[in-house]
């Protein structure tokens, strides 16, 4: 019996011994913290429209819709593996080219309220009666085979829902409230000033507090906020094929557009991207990373960095009351782990934090502008002041019929 009891301990002690030392790893790894830097540029670009001093009609529209020029957002968002202190504190040093002051503080949101009352009786959900007409593909003609007709009356909505989903990227979850993790963010209650038209991330990033590991990076030119989305011709209107050209953003790596427009006689809403291949483009209209961007290209969905203008094809929007053009560019990432891992090394690692600064810059701009009589665009003409009683700018008329559809 003492053999056996003292083969039955080494055999133990030998099992021990080789499944210990990597459950003990596996259970002291500790997960990285998580900060992500969304960078972006906004633009309502008109060809023969100046972005500054704009005044009058104009001048209103554009500042409700867009503000006076271009426009730089930011959005920082930090999740960390540590408890929360009882007094949580967190900031982000920013550069002085950035010209809001020392320090970004990010901040933990405030709890949701719970809802008052009782839970509220459960509504029957109706159908929706939604037809859409989908075109795609840079041309001044409609392409065989085309619109492609997504109708609910006719669809289940899980086929009308995998219809309309189209294309996305990959890898995008940003930082947010979770179930064991700290979570802060900036703009936030305390900070929420606008980015000058002339900020600049372009220097060194320093993000530290006592529920966070310090982390250092820097900010260069290509990852800096990508100049604006400017139209530098638009012609056509909208029984015609509208060809736009646009400015070629230095640090972008590609471009994607989609129109849409709503015909009220009939209640149909015609949309068109401008990928080669049928994508209605709603998954495209945001940040993509670039493995995703270069894939797009070459599938033919996305358009390369080196294209510089596009056409809707002609008669598309013929009937529609008013149509818009969203625009994108896509800009570079930028991505940095610490501490780094070693060359060649194939043995586990682990970091202690990781950035992710992902960029774009996007653009809106209202179709079949200034047409005259034959339906013909004059879009290098500006639109003259309306007179009282006059329909208004065929601008704000775009704008206000268009803005249920596009969420301004």
């Amino acid at each position: 019996m003492g053999l056996l009891k003292k083969i039955s301990c080494t055999a133990a002690a030998m099992i021990l011994f080789a499944v210990s030392p990597a459950a003990a790893a596996e259970k002291a790894r500790t997960p990285a913290t998580q900060y992500w830097v969304s960078v972006a540029t906004q633009n309502m670009s008109i060809p023969g429209m100046p972005q500054e001093g704009m005044s009058g009609l104009q001048g209103m529209i554009i500042g409700k819709m867009a503000g006076a020029g271009p426009k730089k957002t930011l959005l920082l968002q930090l999740n960390s593996p540590k408890a929360l202190p009882s007094g949580p504190e967190a900031t982000h040093d920013i550069p002085p080219g950035l010209s809001m002051g020392r320090t970004l503080p990010l901040l933990i949101p405030e709890p949701a309220k719970p809802a008052r009352g009782g839970e509220e009786p459960e509504q029957k959900m109706e159908k929706p009666k939604v037809r859409m007409l989908f075109y795609w593909g840079c041309g001044e003609t409609v392409r065989p085979g085309q619109p492609k007709v997504l109708d609910t009356e006719k669809m289940s909505m899980p086929q009308f829902g995998k219809a309309m989903s189209g294309r996305t990227g990959s890898g995008q979850t940003p930082p947010s409230r979770r179930a064991g993790w700290a979570y802060a963010e900036w703009p936030n209650r305390k900070d929420s000033q606008d980015v000058p038209k002339s900020g600049s991330l372009s220097g060194d990033h320093f993000i530290h507090g006592n529920y966070t590991p310090d982390i250092k990076f820097a900010v260069g030119e290509r990852h800096d906020f990508m100049a604006p989305v400017e139209f530098t011709s638009v012609t056509g209107g909208l029984a015609d094929s509208i060809r736009f050209q646009w400015k070629k953003i230095p640090t972008a790596i590609g471009y994607f557009a989609m129109a849409i427009g709503h015909i009220e006689k009939t209640g149909e809403t015609v949309i068109w991207s401008s990928s080669d291949a049928h994508d209605p483009g709603y998954g495209l209209m945001s940040y993509l990373p670039p493995a995703d961007v270069n894939r797009f290209i070459r599938d033919r969905v996305v358009m390369g960095p080196e294209v510089t203008s596009c056409s809707v094809p002609g008669g598309i929007f013929k009937d529609a009351s008013g149509a818009a053009l969203q625009f994108i560019g896509y800009g570079d990432e930028l991505n940095i782990a610490y501490p780094p891992k070693p060359r060649n090394s194939t043995k586990p690692h682990e970091y202690i934090w990781a950035v992710k600064l992902r960029n774009k810059s996007t653009g809106m701009l209202p179709l079949g502008m200034d047409e005259d009589k034959a339906g013909r665009g004059k879009q290098e003409e500006r639109p003259a002041e309306p007179k009282p009683g006059e329909s208004p700018d065929p601008v704000k008329d775009t704008l206000n019929k268009m803005k249920d559809i596009l969420k301004f």
